[in-house]
């Protein structure tokens, strides 16, 4: 009965994470819809239809500000794609904090360890435009363990 209760004790404070404001340009975090690229839901279907979107595209505009959405513990640095692969954009975060496990892609970071308070610069949107000409420019949220984000926006 005990892990009963802890069980819904943890979904419940999940359930109540909310993301604060990711992009300085984009202060409720409006989600990418879809585009000549695809799609920025999760799950979204990719090129060829096999491959499925992992994450939850935020929009923001190349070179905004990227915000901490609430207290985090900076882990390292993240690259959503293989070393030299698209060099423009190939760069990111894994975070955590709120009981949560997640990486933003294709920010240039500030700092690649330590922890910030929510609301600081953790850096810089990328030139997606560079790389994606007319894409809607997006952070990319990814949770770890690659479960649907949607919810905590």
């Amino acid at each position: 009965m005990k892990e009963i209760f802890l069980l819904a004790a943890l979904v419940s404070v999940h359930e109540q994470v909310k993301f604060g404001t990711l992009c300085k340009g984009n202060p409720t975090n409006k989600h990418r819809k879809c585009d000549s690229f695809g799609c920025g839901n999760y799950g979204a279907r990719r090129a060829g239809g096999t491959r499925k979107h992992m994450g939850l595209d935020i929009v923001c505009t190349d070179g905004d500000t990227v915000l901490a959405p609430f207290d985090v513990k900076i882990n390292g640095p993240a690259s959503p794609y293989k070393k030299g692969v698209k060099p423009a954009i190939n760069n990111g975060l894994n975070l955590s904090g709120q009981g949560l496990c997640f990486k933003l892609f294709y920010v240039k970071p500030v700092k690649t360890s330590g922890t910030m308070k929510k609301g600081e610069k953790l850096g810089t949107m990328l030139p997606m435009q560079k790389v994606y000409t007319g894409i809607t420019s997006h952070v990319h949220v990814q949770m770890c363990d690659k479960s649907d984000p949607t919810k905590y926006f």
